[in-house]
């Protein structure tokens, strides 16, 4: 069963990042959202965490651009998605997992 996870806390705040990130497997999906996009700057432990993470990772890029964080400042690796994405990656998985 897959399952999208996704992570509204910003992982300099809160672990639920790293939780998640050790809890998905391949075949899920990791979605940031709200102040979770952070996590997805390039440079930072969070992004280092992803490049080793067995999920596919995305980000919300309409909360990426109310933080003022620019595309080109996104890890490798991580895939920006609009609304849209957002409920194509819910509709693909069998379970939503709110990393809360």
């Amino acid at each position: 069963m897959s399952i999208l996870h996704t992570v509204n806390k910003s992982p300099f705040q809160k672990n639920d990042f790293s939780s998640c990130l050790s809890h998905a497997n391949a075949g899920d999906a990791v979605l940031l959202i709200e102040d979770g996009v952070y996590g997805a700057v390039s440079g930072t432990e969070a992004a280092k965490q992803i490049s080793s993470a067995e999920a596919s990772v995305y980000v919300l890029g309409g909360d990426l651009a109310a933080r003022g964080i620019a595309s080109d400042k996104i890890a490798d690796g991580i895939t920006v998605v609009g609304y849209d994405g957002f409920v194509d990656l819910a509709a693909e998985h069998q379970a939503v997992n709110s990393w809360l």
